[in-house]
């Protein structure tokens, strides 16, 4: 098969879908790889590293989307990558379909078959195509929030750590899962004080047991929620449903009661943001106010570590990615049930339940596409 590479075009993104690592084990199962010249310069990875794996360089997108017979990439198809795919070309990369009807509507159209990472799943339940940029997400969302909350950024000018004789930074974690765990290890790393909100109390309890005491574990009821968010200097959210817009979790009548200048970081905002003042920013210009509340609502947050997020990422999806290639997509997903759980469109049908009833379109069951070879 030969498989595609482009440069990601997002504003501020700089990983790649394919590491040379990956090209070299996919030329290893005898396929051919595509990159489109200076795609990995963001990370790190020159042209040289990918030929001397045996990958091909292609001087433009429009090369490498017209000869792959899959394409793989970190963030979802621009306005103008989507018209470049074609019915039974195969992408494979993140797509947050729910929050992205125009998107979506655009990849119906092509014709192709898109498999997003973020819906894949594992034997347990978990998303392993997502947690490695979950864990960076999360790491680095106290940080990016440290920085908003310097004076100079509008914020309430609060150091994390304090000092001797000054209260640290009040930081609220809601979500206690990968994201959520990853922000509140770092958080209080840096000698905030942090609590933690999930509705599982399971959950809370691994929590409190792993970490003993490092932060606080607290039910999110919505008066529990609502109250350690007017208290807070910092609140992050870290809350993801699936394939689903994210739930809005502090809405805009409770800034109010929020401390000015708080900073608000927003990690489920691919999902469409779990605040209800959220609105997607770039690296650019990653910060707006609303109501004196500083939101940091970065869409893609792991692009500002490129290079270690494209070796998490590519260490992820690279079995994933031979699975494709070596047995074509339907006999992958017949093979494996998780992958077919990745199948959000094919050939002008929607494929995903909860991207169908986030935009409110007709859903075709991914195992009907498969029974009917559709």
């Amino acid at each position: 098969m030969k498989i595609g590479c482009p440069t990601e075009i997002k504003a501020q993104e700089f990983r790649v879908g394919i590491t040379p690592e990956a090209a070299a084990e996919a030329v290893a199962h005898g396929h051919e790889v595509l990159i489109q010249a200076g795609a990995g310069d963001g990370a790190g990875f020159t042209d040289d590293d990918y030929t001397a794996q045996g990958a091909r360089i292609l001087p433009d997108a429009e090369a490498v989307f017209e000869e792959a017979e899959m394409i793989v990439k970190v963030k979802e198809p621009q306005a103008s990558e989507r018209k470049m795919l074609r019915r039974g070309q195969i992408l494979f990369t993140y797509l947050h379909l729910a929050p992205d009807p125009e998107q979506t509507r655009d990849l119906i159209a092509s014709g192709a078959t898109c498999i997003a990472y973020e819906t894949v799943t594992d034997d347990r339940g978990g998303l392993p195509l997502l947690a490695p940029m979950s864990e960076v997400a999360g790491r680095l969302a106290p940080q990016m929030g440290a920085w908003t909350l310097q004076k100079a950024n509008g914020g309430r000018g609060v150091l994390m750590g304090g000092v001797p004789g000054v209260f640290p930074a009040r930081v609220v974690v809601i979500g206690g899962g990968i994201v959520g765990t990853n922000a509140a290890r770092v958080a209080a790393g840096m000698g905030a004080d942090v609590a933690v909100l999930d509705r599982s109390l399971a959950r809370l309890r691994t929590l409190d047991e792993v970490y003993r005491g490092t932060f606080k574990t607290v039910y999110a009821s919505r008066a529990a929620t609502a109250e350690l968010v007017t208290e807070a200097d910092m609140v992050i959210g870290a809350v993801l449903v699936p394939g689903a817009a994210a739930p809005k979790l502090v809405s805009r009548d409770q800034l109010s009661g929020m401390k000015p200048g708080a900073a608000l970081v927003d990690v489920a905002i691919d999902q469409g943001g779990c605040f209800e003042t959220s609105k997607a920013t770039t690296h650019q210009d990653p910060i707006y106010e609303v109501d004196g509340i500083m939101h940091y609502c970065v869409a893609n947050m792991p692009g500002a570590v490129a290079r270690s997020s494209t070796l998490a990422l590519g260490n992820a999806t690279m079995p994933y990615m031979l699975a494709l290639a070596d047995k074509g997509w339907r006999t992958a997903c017949q093979d494996d049930p998780n992958l077919l759980n990745g199948l959000n469109v094919h050939d002008g049908k929607l494929t995903y339940y909860a991207v169908g009833r986030a935009l409110g379109i007709d859903v075709t069951a991914p195992q009907l596409i498969l029974r009917d070879g559709a």
